[in-house]
Formats: C-alpha cells, sequence, structure tokens
C-alpha cells in the first residue's frame, strides 16, 4: 500500500512541477543557459588546462542538481502550510510516501535536467574520456547526489515557516558550487576562498564526476565524494522524517 501511495504522491508532484513553467525553467534550461554563458563569455578567460567545455561540464552537472532544490523546498513547504497534509492523515496516505514522492520527483528532474546538459554540451564540443563503466559510475555518482541533495532540501522546507522563506533557505546550496571547483580549479581561487573550496563537499564531489568523464576518477575523492553525499542524505533523511511528524 505503501508503495502505491508512493506512486500517487509522485504522480502528483511531477503534474506540479511540469504546471509550474518558472520551477522547469530553473530545474532544466537555466543550467544550459549557465553553460552557454560560461563557455561564450567567460570560458576564454579560465586557463584550466583543457577545453573549458570538458572542465567545466561536471561542475555544470552538479549546478542542474542545485537550481531545482528551491522549488523542492517550496512545494513541501506548501503542502505542510495549506492544510494539503491533514487531508492527507484523513485519507491515511502513509507520511513515508508524501516526502518519498518529493524525493523521487526531484531526482527524476536532475536525471532530465542533466541528461539535457549534457546534450547541449556535446553539441558544444564536448569530449570526454570516458568508458562504459565510467559513464555507469557517473550515473550512480549523479544519482546518489541527487538523493542526498532531495533529502536535505525536503527538511529545510519542512523546516521552514512559509514557502518564501523555504525558497530562499536552498538559496546557499545553489551558490555553494561557485566557490568549488565547478568553475575553475581552487589552485587558481585566492587565499581562504580556496581552502574553503579545497575543503567544502561539493569539491570531492564534482572531482569525482570530472574523473569519470576523464575515465581516471581518483580513488580518494570518491571516497570523500560518497561519504559527503551518504552523510547529507543521512541527516536530511532523519532530520525530514522528525520534522514531519512534529508538525503534522
Amino acid at each position: 500500500m505503501t508503495k502505491s501511495h508512493a506512486v500517487v504522491m509522485l504522480r502528483r508532484n511531477l503534474k506540479h512541477i511540469a504546471r509550474n513553467p518558472v520551477s522547469v525553467f530553473n530545474a532544466v534550461l537555466m543550467p544550459i543557459v549557465m553553460m552557454l554563458m560560461f563557455v561564450y563569455v567567460f570560458g576564454d578567460a579560465f586557463n584550466v588546462g583543457v577545453d573549458y567545455i570538458d572542465y567545466a561540464t561536471p561542475g555544470l552537472m552538479l549546478l542542474a542538481v542545485c537550481y531545482g532544490l528551491g522549488a523542492v523546498a517550496t512545494s513541501v513547504n506548501s503542502d505542510m502550510t495549506k492544510g494539503i497534509i491533514n487531508r492527507f492523515k484523513v485519507m491515511d496516505v502513509s507520511r513515508g510516501a508524501v516526502l518519498t514522492g518529493h524525493v523521487v520527483a526531484s531526482v527524476l528532474t536532475n536525471v532530465i535536467a542533466i541528461a539535457a546538459l549534457t546534450g547541449v554540451a556535446f553539441l558544444l564540443g564536448f569530449d570526454p574520456a570516458a568508458s562504459f563503466t565510467d559513464w555507469l559510475g557517473l550515473a550512480g555518482m549523479v544519482l546518489l547526489l541527487s538523493v542526498a541533495a532531495a533529502w536535505f532540501t525536503v527538511a529545510l522546507g519542512l523546516a521552514a515557516k512559509s514557502p518564501e522563506t523555504a525558497g530562499m533557505a536552498a538559496v546557499p546550496l545553489v551558490m555553494l558550487p561557485f566557490f568549488s571547483s565547478a568553475i575553475v580549479p581552487a589552485d587558481l581561487m585566492g587565499p581562504g576562498v580556496r581552502q574553503f573550496a579545497e575543503y567544502q563537499p561539493f569539491t570531492p564531489i564534482i572531482e569525482t564526476l570530472r574523473g569519470f568523464l576523464n575515465g581516471a576518477p581518483a580513488t580518494g575523492d570518491l571516497i570523500a565524494a560518497v561519504a559527503w553525499c551518504a552523510g547529507i542524505a543521512l541527516v536530511g533523511y532523519l532530520w525530514a522524517s522528525s520534522t514531519f511528524t512534529k508538525r503534522a
């Protein structure tokens, strides 16, 4: 029964996303706009040792995950503050189904966004050295990142007092990739910012994606990336579950 409830909640959330042009733009089209801007406007200004499209694509994949999170937080908070959860309780819809529906919808949106972004990257000259196994590893890393980001964002949305504050709560997650190795190597950054970029969670995740696309993922980055994603997912899940129980 819980599984069927989750499918219904997933279908509901996907319909809401499709009916909201702003969320579709932020989740799918905005990362492509960012790619075009960085490659054609700023790309020649960065000395990264390789074609800039090859360097930037992994970081923009992570940005594609982050750009849709504000809509997720807002949607979750709207469910909590506008009374729909009370209706679900009357209908005996399970708590897990409500939260899982938001998470799976977010993950599917990320998959679509990254697929579209990758297609545009190839049109711009993207030339990865990844083998079939590397592409599988990349897909697994993207899914793990998407699940972790979704659960943490669901928790943020549940904890916020209003849909507006929920959307703002996700802004740091959108900004954090710009202070990582997504756009330029950390070595090119100034003191302080460089150290922050090296030790924040998104940098090993980006370097792992970059390693898979280059056909040579670094073991240290991979372990750190998986550990960060697993930790964020666990914290998000426990926080979301606890907050939902208290508020619902």
